[in-house]
């Protein structure tokens, strides 16, 4: 009987007989396979490409690490993407700057996250679809008009200018962004967040804040209220 593979960190399953002379070898590079995906690290940078995460058949391999972290600055809407079948968990920390682009973490032909900027997740492949258990809201602060992504947490500094944040394209109920005048300058320079299609406290306009020191949440209930506040 032949060696054979695992299905999901590809580990090399010995037939009995097999290997003379190299079992040990074999045995200890499933031992550091096991330890890169119970607490390895890596790190890669997105900036100018997708990233397709690679599990070698009885080999080390990037997408078995445990954490991964995200860096760079998008040129573009990126994806990093894990093979189909595999399954497995992840943290995964997203210290890109977006740059008003998109950041997902998939698998290859299933569905996945969209990560927020500046957020840590906790995320596991079904070996069909990533789906997120938990996230970590880290707060940023934003000195320029963008476009944000749920789960966004925005100490906005409007002392240079107003600022408009243009809420998600296509959110979905429960989604939250919260947002403070940081720098309190909200009554000289206004924030605008932008409804983006969607209603915002049952109204069809954008919102204006130009009350000093502001400081508030809003969630997304549905299409017939819109975003509503969560505090004021």
């Amino acid at each position: 009987m032949a060696n054979s593979t695992s299905a999901n960190l590809k580990l090399t399953v010995q037939a009995t007989g097999e290997n003379s002379g190299t079992w040990g070898q074999i045995t200890n590079t499933n031992l550091l396979i096991l330890e890169q995906a119970i607490g390895g690290f890596t790190t890669f940078n997105v900036t100018n490409a997708n990233r397709s995460l690679t599990f070698t058949n009885g080999a080390l391999s990037d997408g078995k690490n445990d954490v991964i972290k995200l860096t760079g600055t998008l040129a573009a809407n990126r994806t990093v993407s894990i093979p189909d079948s595999i399954e497995k968990t992840y943290f995964v920390e997203n210290a890109c700057d977006h740059a008003g682009n998109t950041l997902t973490f998939k698998t290859a032909g299933g569905s996945g996250v969209l990560l927020c900027e500046g957020n840590c997740y906790v995320l596991y492949s079904d070996g069909t679809n990533i789906v997120k258990v938990n996230e970590y809201r880290k707060w940023r602060t934003i000195t320029a008009s963008e476009t944000i992504q749920a789960g966004a947490k925005l100490f906005v500094d409007t002392s240079g200018g107003a600022v408009t944040a243009t809420l998600p394209a296509s959110p979905a109920v429960g989604d939250e962004v919260h947002f403070i005048d940081s720098r309190f300058t909200f009554d000289a320079n206004a924030l605008t967040v932008g409804r983006n299609s969607s209603k915002i406290a049952n109204a069809s306009s954008d919102l204006v804040v130009n009350t000093e020191g502001a400081g508030f949440g809003l969630v997304y209930s549905g299409s017939n209220v819109g975003w509503t506040y969560m505090e004021k």
